[in-house]
Protein backbone atom coordinates (compact mmCIF):
# COMPACT_ATOMS: atom_id res chain seq x y z
CA UNK A 1 0.00 0.00 0.00
CA UNK A 2 1.29 3.57 -0.98
CA UNK A 3 1.23 5.93 1.57
CA UNK A 4 -0.84 9.08 0.94
CA UNK A 5 1.15 12.35 0.43
CA UNK A 6 0.01 15.35 2.70
CA UNK A 7 -3.55 16.83 0.70
CA UNK A 8 -3.58 20.56 0.68
CA UNK A 9 -7.00 22.18 1.26
CA UNK A 10 -8.27 25.37 0.68
CA UNK A 11 -7.50 26.36 4.37
CA UNK A 12 -4.15 26.06 4.05
CA UNK A 13 -2.47 29.37 5.58
CA UNK A 14 -0.10 31.52 3.64
CA UNK A 15 2.43 31.56 6.23
CA UNK A 16 4.45 29.05 8.02
CA UNK A 17 6.96 30.58 10.67
CA UNK A 18 6.48 30.52 14.33
CA UNK A 19 3.19 31.14 16.35
CA UNK A 20 1.84 31.29 19.71
CA UNK A 21 0.98 27.99 21.12
CA UNK A 22 -1.90 29.73 23.14
CA UNK A 23 -3.68 30.60 20.07
CA UNK A 24 -3.80 26.79 18.85
CA UNK A 25 -7.06 26.51 17.10
CA UNK A 26 -8.20 23.66 19.94
CA UNK A 27 -6.37 24.50 22.55
CA UNK A 28 -2.69 23.75 23.81
CA UNK A 29 -4.37 21.29 26.35
CA UNK A 30 -2.11 20.17 29.33
CA UNK A 31 1.52 18.97 29.19
CA UNK A 32 1.73 15.54 27.49
CA UNK A 33 3.30 13.61 30.25
CA UNK A 34 1.36 9.92 29.70
CA UNK A 35 3.55 9.66 26.26
CA UNK A 36 6.51 12.27 26.38
CA UNK A 37 8.76 8.83 27.34
CA UNK A 38 8.08 8.75 23.59
CA UNK A 39 8.93 12.46 21.96
CA UNK A 40 11.87 14.14 21.71
CA UNK A 41 11.25 17.99 23.32
CA UNK A 42 7.87 19.01 24.97
CA UNK A 43 4.75 18.11 23.56
CA UNK A 44 0.61 18.97 25.02
CA UNK A 45 -2.39 17.39 24.69
CA UNK A 46 -5.54 18.30 24.61
CA UNK A 47 -8.21 15.46 24.39
CA UNK A 48 -11.36 16.91 21.66
CA UNK A 49 -13.98 13.43 22.77
CA UNK A 50 -13.85 11.58 25.38
CA UNK A 51 -12.75 7.66 24.64
CA UNK A 52 -15.44 6.43 26.39
CA UNK A 53 -18.42 8.00 24.52
CA UNK A 54 -16.44 7.60 21.01
CA UNK A 55 -13.80 7.03 18.59
CA UNK A 56 -10.57 9.02 20.92
CA UNK A 57 -9.72 12.02 19.05
CA UNK A 58 -7.24 14.71 20.15
CA UNK A 59 -5.11 18.05 19.69
CA UNK A 60 -1.47 17.40 19.92
CA UNK A 61 1.09 20.57 19.82
CA UNK A 62 4.55 20.41 19.45
CA UNK A 63 7.58 22.61 20.75
CA UNK A 64 9.69 23.84 17.93
CA UNK A 65 11.79 20.95 16.83
CA UNK A 66 9.63 18.78 18.95
CA UNK A 67 9.00 14.91 17.27
CA UNK A 68 7.44 11.81 18.42
CA UNK A 69 9.64 8.52 18.55
CA UNK A 70 9.27 6.56 15.15
CA UNK A 71 6.12 4.70 15.67
CA UNK A 72 3.53 2.04 13.60
CA UNK A 73 -0.13 1.54 13.45
CA UNK A 74 -1.19 -2.07 13.35
CA UNK A 75 -4.50 -3.09 12.72
CA UNK A 76 -5.56 -6.47 11.02
CA UNK A 77 -7.59 -4.46 8.69
CA UNK A 78 -7.94 -1.05 8.39
CA UNK A 79 -6.37 1.23 10.52
CA UNK A 80 -3.49 4.01 10.18
CA UNK A 81 -3.66 7.39 11.54
CA UNK A 82 -5.33 10.16 10.24
CA UNK A 83 -3.34 13.92 10.47
CA UNK A 84 -5.83 17.31 10.41
CA UNK A 85 -3.07 20.16 10.41
CA UNK A 86 -3.90 23.20 12.11
CA UNK A 87 -1.48 25.15 13.41
CA UNK A 88 2.57 26.36 13.05
CA UNK A 89 4.84 24.06 10.33
CA UNK A 90 6.05 20.41 10.66
CA UNK A 91 7.25 17.11 9.58
CA UNK A 92 6.04 13.76 8.67
CA UNK A 93 8.37 11.12 7.77
CA UNK A 94 7.37 7.66 6.28
CA UNK A 95 10.44 5.13 6.39
CA UNK A 96 12.20 5.20 3.26
CA UNK A 97 10.49 8.00 2.06
CA UNK A 98 11.21 11.74 2.22
CA UNK A 99 10.27 13.99 4.92
CA UNK A 100 7.14 15.94 3.22
CA UNK A 101 6.39 19.63 5.39
CA UNK A 102 3.43 19.73 6.98
CA UNK A 103 1.43 23.34 6.99
CA UNK A 104 -2.01 23.96 8.11
CA UNK A 105 -5.04 22.80 6.06
CA UNK A 106 -2.71 19.71 4.92
CA UNK A 107 -4.83 16.12 5.80
CA UNK A 108 -2.36 13.45 6.44
CA UNK A 109 -3.46 9.83 5.90
CA UNK A 110 -0.97 7.28 7.54
CA UNK A 111 -1.74 3.68 6.60
CA UNK A 112 -1.31 0.74 9.13
CA UNK A 113 2.20 -1.15 8.97
CA UNK A 114 4.05 2.19 7.72
CA UNK A 115 6.51 3.37 10.01
CA UNK A 116 6.37 7.11 10.47
CA UNK A 117 7.07 10.11 12.82
CA UNK A 118 5.94 13.45 12.47
CA UNK A 119 6.53 17.03 14.69
CA UNK A 120 7.17 20.33 14.47
CA UNK A 121 9.73 22.18 12.27
CA UNK A 122 12.93 23.58 14.17
CA UNK A 123 11.66 27.10 14.26
CA UNK A 124 7.95 27.03 14.59
CA UNK A 125 5.60 25.54 17.26
CA UNK A 126 2.87 22.77 15.33
CA UNK A 127 -0.34 21.57 15.79
CA UNK A 128 -2.37 18.61 14.57
CA UNK A 129 -5.50 16.71 15.10
CA UNK A 130 -4.95 12.81 15.69
CA UNK A 131 -6.92 9.82 15.44
CA UNK A 132 -6.85 6.31 14.35
CA UNK A 133 -8.72 4.97 11.28
CA UNK A 134 -11.10 2.73 11.49
CA UNK A 135 -10.10 -0.79 11.57
CA UNK A 136 -9.84 -3.56 13.82
CA UNK A 137 -7.00 -4.99 15.63
CA UNK A 138 -5.99 -1.56 16.03
CA UNK A 139 -2.64 -1.29 18.40
CA UNK A 140 0.61 1.33 18.27
CA UNK A 141 4.03 0.20 18.43
CA UNK A 142 6.47 2.75 19.79
CA UNK A 143 9.79 2.66 18.18
CA UNK A 144 13.18 4.16 18.29
CA UNK A 145 13.56 8.39 18.92
CA UNK A 146 14.17 9.84 15.43
CA UNK A 147 17.74 10.57 16.19
CA UNK A 148 19.65 14.15 15.81
CA UNK A 149 20.83 13.10 12.64
CA UNK A 150 17.53 11.80 11.21
CA UNK A 151 16.09 15.25 12.15
CA UNK A 152 18.51 17.73 11.33
CA UNK A 153 18.81 16.57 7.47
CA UNK A 154 15.21 18.59 7.13
CA UNK A 155 15.45 22.14 5.77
Amino acid sequence: MTPSRPIPTSRQAATTGPHRPEDCLFGLGQPNEAFARYFTGASFLNPLTDPQETQFVANVTFEPACRNHWHIHHAETGGGQILLCTDGRGWCRLWGEEAHELHPGDAVFIPAGAKHWHGAARDSWFSHVAFEAPGTGCSNEWLDPVTDEQYDVLP
